[in-house]
């Protein structure tokens, strides 16, 4: 704060407090030849009056006192321009105490689940019931406050992982974050190729799709697709190539938007959490998450086996 404005502050609450002063003990004096019921000379009613007469002194006593009390609180506590008071207390202090008091309490809570294995905290109700409400409060926006995700937002209630379902790979994921990058195809591929490969990513998961040109982009695929998603589709959680044969699509499932998806690309981004929530809450959120899911997968190897059906547009990364 600047020499000038400190000043103004001070200067001006002075003057308040002196005004505040000199206003009521000129309105407690009566005045001379002021009769017991002075009025204003408003009447209602015909016979209400509104009187004019000076404060009774245990009313005038009171206003006098809370003006003393202003001025301990302005010796006390800041009010007084750059002056911090006698206490020295700021608002920056308070918040810092209070965020340590309550950082105490909750390091109480999070020491007792630090050193248990995720596995055995899935079966924790303490554990469970803190890890859902972090999710709830920075994870939900995105994968939905029932973990089933949306178009783009991965469903977090499957067995489909795209980096992995182990423990310490989910728990790197919410600390670490993910940036999965499909590269658009349709400069390479041409219109007529993006549609024999899509068709033949329609056939792969099972679905109906254009013999002719799901056999021609067959071939395509095996020279453009394979290395991330591998000689049969099956993805590869190293990259986070999402599996092509199951039926758990997080963009979409219908031509148009494979094919938008091949021509154009995606990039999807899982913001690191680990700044914001700290390992302890990394790992209860991962607690939370991992009991939703069925226990199928138990390493970050890719499934050898199509996962279960799970509704189109959805896919798993958390």
């Amino acid at each position: 704060m600047s020499a000038f404005w400190n000043w103004y502050i001070v200067l001006f609450v002075a003057a308040n407090v002196v005004g505040i002063v000199w206003l009521l003990l000129a309105t407690a004096r009566r005045k001379r030849g002021d009769i017991e019921q002075a009025t204003t000379g408003h009447v209602w009613d015909e016979d209400l009056q509104e009187l004019n007469n000076p404060l009774p002194l245990w009313w005038l006593g009171l206003f006098l006192i809370s003006v003393v009390f202003s001025g301990c609180y302005l010796a006390f506590y800041p009010g007084l321009g750059a002056n911090a008071g006698v206490l020295g207390w700021t608002s920056d202090k308070e918040v810092a105490a209070d965020l340590a008091d309550n950082n105490r309490k909750l390091e109480a809570v999070f020491a007792r689940f630090r050193d248990q294995p995720i596995e055995h905290l899935e079966h924790d109700q303490q554990a469970l019931t803190l890890g859902h409400n972090v999710f709830v409060n920075n994870c939900a926006a995105c994968h939905g406050s029932d973990a089933r995700g949306a178009k783009g937002y991965p469903n977090l209630t499957d067995n489909d992982w795209l980096y992995g379902g182990a423990p310490d790979t989910v728990v790197a994921t919410i600390a670490k974050g993910r940036n999965g990058v499909m590269p658009p195809w349709g400069p390479v591929l041409g219109d007529q190729g993006v549609e024999e490969v899509a068709n033949y990513v329609l056939m792969l998961s099972g679905q109906k799709a254009d013999a002719t040109l799901a056999a021609a982009g067959k071939a395509r695929f095996a020279t453009t697709c394979v290395a991330c998603h591998g000689p049969e589709g099956k993805g590869n959680p190293a990259l986070g190539a999402p599996n092509l044969t199951d039926n758990i699509w997080l963009y979409g499932n219908t031509l148009e938007e494979i094919k938008a998806t091949i021509k154009n690309g995606r990039n999807g981004r899982m913001p690191a959490w680990e700044n914001v929530l700290g390992a302890d809450r990394v790992r209860l959120a991962a607690v939370w998450v991992l009991a939703q899911a069925p226990h199928v997968e138990t390493s970050s190897a890719p499934v050898a086996a199509a996962a279960p059906a799970a509704p189109a547009g959805e896919a798993k990364q958390p």
